[in-house]
């Protein structure tokens, strides 16, 4: 599995005015009617989940292009335009409640194209473990708000999911794709998009972090009695603090209350002994497992056994198409010309009035302005 990028965007409130929306998503239909007669819905799908494209698509669509609302308002968009034409592609989930739909929406969406109940099961399997993982595997101070799935009438998808930290008023978005299958829980991420790296996240998605996914298997497997005692214990001499695992905890205090800080859900953990998990991705789609659990195994799988733990946040690209000075790498010159070339491609084809043709490419041009400047400063 891949996951093809998040990006970090600033929390806006309110609500996207009907005669945008409408006008938002008679573009989109549009521009998804040319891309898949030009490139095909492989291609739709692989640019719908590059976090770049996204951000291009949602300028050309004339919506803020630093806004949390780009992401719930394109995806509602998208949602509009692929359910009032026969594209082959679907969309389900959404922001709040109506994410929750999604299980009951693939289930509709692999009826109407034909899909086995393996293959819909398989769907709702890929649905809920990306969430999974974004929530708990990878615990960056983001509290997912948004899920939307994007299945395409051949069996491939992929995902655009959003979380949100309230307290830097800050919200990231996920993309995944499945094109290239892999595990779920070993480096999704082909690209990770936000505005700044945070301090400390707990990666267990990191390579870095594979001994300590066997050994938090390994503790569920051995009984729930053991692990509870390895909670319980004091610090020995010499023995690492529990300080790091503790969110925003700066002063020493008894380990006893770093330990309970974790949290974990013993029943879910008693359900887990008696699956018995053969691998972490396995151990993380058990019910009941989340962040504090996914802590809580990790501290002690390192705290105890030594087992090596990546505390480093996976962003990987500042916003949107690289980073000023080069840091954390140059901007992605290609990646914004190719995404900037397909648009204006099916922008020029569409059946657009001119005056509205003219608009929607100065939107583009103020976006490529808009990182030019951000790569010479």
């Amino acid at each position: 599995m891949i996951k093809t990028g998040t990006a970090e965007l600033g929390l806006r409130f309110g609500k996207a005015p009907s005669w945008l929306t409408a006008k938002m998503t008679d573009l989109a239909r549009t521009i998804l009617k040319i891309m898949i007669d030009d490139f095909g819905r492989e291609e739709v799908l692989g640019r719908l989940a590059d976090p770049f494209w996204f951000q291009a698509l949602a300028n050309t669509l004339a919506y803020d292009w630093d806004s949390s609302g780009t992401t719930t308002v394109v995806c509602g968009v998208l949602k509009n335009a692929l359910e009032d034409e026969d594209l082959g592609i679907a969309l389900a989930g959404g922001k709040g409640k109506t994410s929750r739909r999604t299980p009951e929406e693939l289930l509709k969406i692999g009826e109407r194209f034909g899909f086995s109940n393996e293959r819909i099961e398989s769907l709702r399997y890929a649905s809920r473990m990306s969430a999974k993982v974004d929530n708990a595997a990878i615990q960056d101070g983001y509290q997912l708000y948004h899920h939307s799935f994007i299945v395409s009438e051949d069996g491939r998808w992929a995902v655009i999911q959003q979380g949100m930290n309230t307290n830097i008023r800050m919200a990231r978005r996920y993309h995944w794709l499945s094109d290239t299958v892999d595990r779920f829980t070993v480096e999704p991420h082909e690209g990770i998009v936000g505005f700044k790296a945070e301090n400390r996240v707990l990666d267990m998605t990191a390579r870095g972090s594979e001994e300590c996914r066997r050994s938090s298997v390994d503790l569920v497997n051995d009984g729930q009695k053991k692990l509870m005692k390895l909670f319980k214990s004091y610090r020995v001499r010499g023995q690492s603090s529990l300080t790091q695992w503790v969110p925003n905890f700066e002063e020493e205090k008894e380990t006893t209350m770093y330990v309970y800080a974790a949290r974990p859900n013993w029943k879910a953990l008693e359900r887990a002994y008696e699956i018995q998990p053969r691998d972490y991705e396995e151990l993380l789609n058990i019910r009941g497992i989340g962040p504090a659990t996914v802590r809580g195994l990790a501290m002690v799988s390192d705290l105890l056994y030594g087992s090596k733990t990546s505390w480093k946040d996976p962003v990987k690209y500042t916003f949107a198409f690289g980073g000023k000075d080069g840091i954390p790498f140059p901007v992605e010159r290609k990646a914004m010309e190719e995404a900037i070339e397909i648009l204006e491609a099916a922008v020029y084809q569409s059946k657009l009035g001119q005056d509205s043709k003219i608009q929607t490419i100065r939107r583009l041009k103020r976006l490529v302005d808009r990182v030019r400047t951000t790569e010479e400063n």
